[in-house]
């Protein structure tokens, strides 16, 4: 497929360099869900905090975790700001597992079963074709982090725009943990498409991804990722006409075109009028 972008020439996008699920909630009670390649497994980047989130909420609320001031914290800086080091946190807090040197081989398999805690609770859901046991890094692993990608497979994080849009519709509809904590997450993923971003700064969430594809009056709730290879974004929008929906776009090997998201974005919203 070839999108027209503009200030660029056309960018063709090979079959396997897109992902998109969009699920139309104009009928909260009965969702429609369509999809590209929903359930093709791809890199997701920062969109995986998605899932850190919503397990550190349920857990929350079975108990399993204590409802510290500093847990909430680090899941504010890890969805608002996409903080990786708050992002490290919360994934030790959920799995009782830490960075560190290299362990020797049993040590090593104990800890990367209990640091596939995440994966096993969204496997308890049904959600497949995922991995979410990886932290973030900017310049690659070290020590025991280096040793689990060497030697565990898969060797990195993967999530599916079916299963990120099945969790961002929990989310939203109030079915991923209680209404009162769905509204409390939702509340950390509103992003504002008129926020003014410093010029030459790397992309941001708010303003760069979902946002250009808006019209005017549009809201909006998302976690954007992005790396030198990958440009996602998992978003909630409501129009001035009343129309809500979930959309995910994933791409790879075009993270430097910003106009495909916005793009994909505006094509959905004229289909949907």
């Amino acid at each position: 497929m070839a999108f027209t972008l503009k200030q660029h020439a056309p960018i063709q996008l090979q079959s396997n360099q897109l992902a998109v699920t969009l699920v139309d909630l104009r009928n909260p009670q009965q969702p429609a869900q369509a999809s590209y390649r929903g359930n093709a497994p791809v890199y997701p980047a920062s969109v995986v905090k998605l899932f850190y989130l919503v397990a550190a909420h349920r857990w929350l609320e079975d108990g399993k975790l204590p409802d510290t001031e500093e847990l909430r914290r680090a899941l504010r800086d890890m969805i608002v700001d996409s903080s990786n080091e708050a992002t490290h946190y919360v994934i030790d807090v959920l799995t009782g597992t830490t960075s560190g040197p290299e362990l020797p081989p049993a040590e090593l398999e104990e800890w990367f079963y209990r640091r596939n805690a995440v994966n096993r609770f969204f496997a308890s859901l049904s959600y497949t074709n995922i991995n979410a046991n990886r932290k973030p890094w900017c310049e690659g692993p070290y020590g025991r982090e280096m040793q689990s990608v060497k030697t565990q497979k898969p060797g990195r994080n993967m999530l599916t725009t079916d299963a990120t849009a099945r969790l961002l519709t929990d989310i939203v509809t109030g079915q991923a943990v209680t209404p009162a904590r769905s509204a409390e997450m939702l509340k950390l993923l509103a992003r504002d498409p008129l926020k003014k971003i410093r010029a030459g700064c790397e992309p941001h969430q708010d303003v760069d991804f979902t946002a250009p594809g808006l019209p005017p009056g549009a809201r909006y709730w998302a976690k954007a990722g992005w790396t030198s290879e990958t440009r996602h974004d998992a978003a909630y929008l409501e129009l001035p006409n009343g129309t809500k929906f979930v959309l995910v776009v994933f791409t790879t090997d075009h993270a430097h075109e910003r106009e495909i998201i916005p793009t994909v974005v505006r094509k959905v919203i004229e289909g949907l009028k």
